[in-house]
């Protein structure tokens, strides 16, 4: 008898050892498939951004499209992005990650197919703010629930990750709709560019069928019976999530929230880190012949293929870099280098060393999108749960607004104070982005995610 109270008592004292949280569970294939279904949204996105541009030099002369629609169907699909980002996120907190994560699928599905029956540039304006609708809410669900079932050793580098799969979106798109421009009447290609992304989109909304709901989320909502069930089925028994002692008031999902006087520094941070980063994106490459103009250099498939080729090795390294550097340290030297290079291509004389300032954009092209990488990490590490999904679409919604102010101007900017004093505005939001990263930017790398999103840990 006492043999066997010994030998259960040693059973019990191992069963107790083995007890890990969530944030520190081995990678495993649910988290593969989550990671995999998150991803989904964001190679959309790239595809569909990428496609844009090519189905317009068709659909331009067919509707007798003047520049006012031409704007518009270009900035359609980012107009309902902010839209989808800011409410669905809000939303999400309230009613649980798993129904927006659905839902956002069903409208970009659907929107996306009905593009190939459209008659007037109306309609197809209307389909394009739907699907950017449900991508942004998607942008805001799926990096919280990526970032609240990853473990915290793997959790930079798989949200860091959106990037470089939104890249491959973007760069496929050009080589599809040049195949589809060549094997069908310009009548019917344009048609077929605009829905060649609708199988894909309808085949994670199939995978998407039964995911989970959030542990953290049901927790945060004080379901903890659910939440440790939804663990036990997908991670094991010995798996469990630190259950917070806020109180319930503080729990509460509260967009104004955001705004208070504890989390103010965290989303000022993350809007305008966010915004920083990709002004100059996508106001650089929306305008890319007239860059490339000042450095002598054409704008044909040869230099975007050159150009595409180091945005996918940009976003790889940027993985590679969000593993081995701190988030911190990352961000503030990618920024400062970012304005430096900028700024000389701005300044250096072109025709004295021409070599030079393509270097300079060839490092700053590769830069830029490997810090982009950071847009998905820190807006998900930086917010509690009960905010997190609000917090990433205000993130989210405040960059691209300011992307839209930045691709709007620069040509503005360019007729006003001439294409070199533009790149150096450019170069100053960089610089400005790299001294609101010096203040404030969070450290949160290898910690739990609970810590991380703790206010009273570091800014």
């Amino acid at each position: 008898m006492i043999n066997d109270n010994k030998f259960n008592q040693d059973n019990q004292q191992e069963n107790n050892q083995q007890k890990i949280q969530l944030d520190d569970v081995p990678l495993n294939k649910f988290h593969i498939k989550i990671a995999g279904l998150t991803f989904g949204a964001h190679f959309i996105d790239g595809y569909i951004l990428g496609m844009i541009g090519i189905a317009l030099t068709l659909i331009t002369p067919e509707m007798g499209l003047n520049s006012l629609w031409q704007g518009l169907l270009g900035a359609s699909a980012l107009i309902g992005l902010f839209i989808g980002s800011l409410c669905l996120g809000v939303i999400s907190d309230y009613v649980g990650r798993q129904k927006i994560f659905l839902i956002s699928f069903v409208i970009i599905t659907v929107a996306t197919a009905l593009q190939f029956f459209v008659n007037d540039p109306f309609q197809l304006l209307v389909l394009r703010i739907l699907i950017g609708f449900g991508l942004g809410g998607d942008y805001s669900v799926g990096h919280a629930i990526l970032s609240e079932f990853s473990p915290r050793k793997q959790r930079g580098v798989l949200l860091a990750s959106f990037s470089v799969v939104w890249t491959f979106g973007y760069v496929l798109a050009t080589f599809v709709g040049l195949w589809l421009n060549q094997s069908f009447e310009a009548a019917e290609a344009w048609r077929w560019m605009l829905v060649s992304s609708a199988p894909a989109a309808a085949l994670i909304l199939v995978f998407r069928i039964g995911t989970p709901e959030s542990p953290r989320w049901l927790i945060s909502k004080g379901r903890v019976a659910e939440a440790q069930a939804i663990i036990e089925k997908f991670f094991g028994k010995n798996v469990y999530i630190k259950v917070s002692n806020r109180s319930s008031s503080d729990k509460k999902s509260n967009f104004i929230q955001l705004f208070s006087p504890r989390y103010i520094r965290r989303t000022f941070f993350n809007c305008v880190f966010f915004a920083c980063i990709v002004m100059p994106y996508f106001a650089i490459y929306t305008f890319l012949p007239k860059i490339l103009d000042i450095m002598n250099l054409s704008a044909n498939f040869t230099t975007e293929l050159l150009l595409n080729c180091l945005l996918i090795i940009g976003a790889v390294l940027g993985i590679y870099l969000t593993f081995k550097m701190t988030r911190r340290g990352f961000l503030i030297s990618a920024f400062i280098i970012l304005s430096l290079l900028l700024a000389g291509i701005a300044l250096l004389p072109v025709d004295a060393m021409p070599w030079i300032t393509i270097l300079f954009f060839a490092g700053f092209t590769l830069i830029l999108s490997a810090v982009s990488n950071l847009v998905g990490v820190f807006p998900a590490e930086s917010f509690p749960t009960h905010m997190r999904s609000s917090g990433i679409g205000l993130a989210t919604s405040f960059s691209r607004l300011g992307s839209a102010v930045s691709t709007f101007l620069l040509p503005v900017a360019v007729v006003s104070i001439g294409m070199n004093n533009t790149l150096l505005c450019l170069a100053a939001i960089l610089a400005f982005g790299a001294i609101i990263s010096i203040l404030y930017a969070p450290e949160t790398k290898d910690k739990t995610l609970h810590n991380a999103s703790n206010v009273n840990d570091g800014v």
